[in-house]
């Protein structure tokens, strides 16, 4: 793969979208449709994010007995997808702060420790450059409804009979659909 270059289309409040033109093996000029929280991408460098640009929250109730999931209306599926509490880090956050903020707005919960943070991951490599660190830890407290009213989402805790249960009928996001299926074993 040669990379020509790359043209901006479209600029949102939270996504740009691009055309990155370049040339297979065979010699065949290509365009590939992608977005990005990068609203100014001008080479294959840009292209490259080595920033984390949101976090994912995989959090267990303290007796480690149960996952925090999360079911959110999601306009871009037109229903209701499970998911890990998510969201953006914003600027000046680190991983860890943008955690603790994001599980509170979205649940109410607070973290008690975190046990890890993951290396940075693409969110969603067939379609944007999005990376994005999971932090996996123990939460509680009381839920509370999202303080964001562009968000629909109802959190609570789930067991592994439970999770297995919602495994065979429910739509999930890709990353949290692998770990619950791991975790529920």
């Amino acid at each position: 793969m040669k990379f020509k270059k790359i043209e901006k289309k479209y600029e949102g409040r939270f996504i740009s979208m691009y055309n990155a033109h370049y040339e297979t093996e065979k010699g065949n000029e290509k365009i590939y449709e992608m977005i990005s929280r990068d609203k100014d991408i001008k080479d294959l460098d840009g292209i490259n994010n080595d920033k984390c640009d949101a976090i994912v929250l995989i959090m267990e109730s303290e007796d480690h007995k149960k996952i925090l999931l999360s079911k959110e209306y999601r306009m871009a599926v037109g229903g209701v997808a499970v998911n890990f509490p998510a969201g953006l880090i914003d600027p000046g956050e680190t991983a860890e702060v943008a955690a603790r903020r994001e599980l509170k707005e979205e649940t109410g919960l607070d973290i008690v420790s975190i046990t890890k943070i993951l290396p940075m991951s693409y969110s969603g490599v067939g379609i944007t450059n999005e990376k994005s660190c999971c932090v996996i830890g123990v939460a509680k407290g009381e839920f509370t409804p999202s303080t964001s009213d562009e968000e629909e989402i109802e959190a609570r805790w789930y067991t592994k009979e439970e999770v297995r249960e919602l495994l065979t009928n429910t739509n999930f996001a890709a990353r949290t659909q692998a770990y619950c299926y791991w975790w529920s074993k």
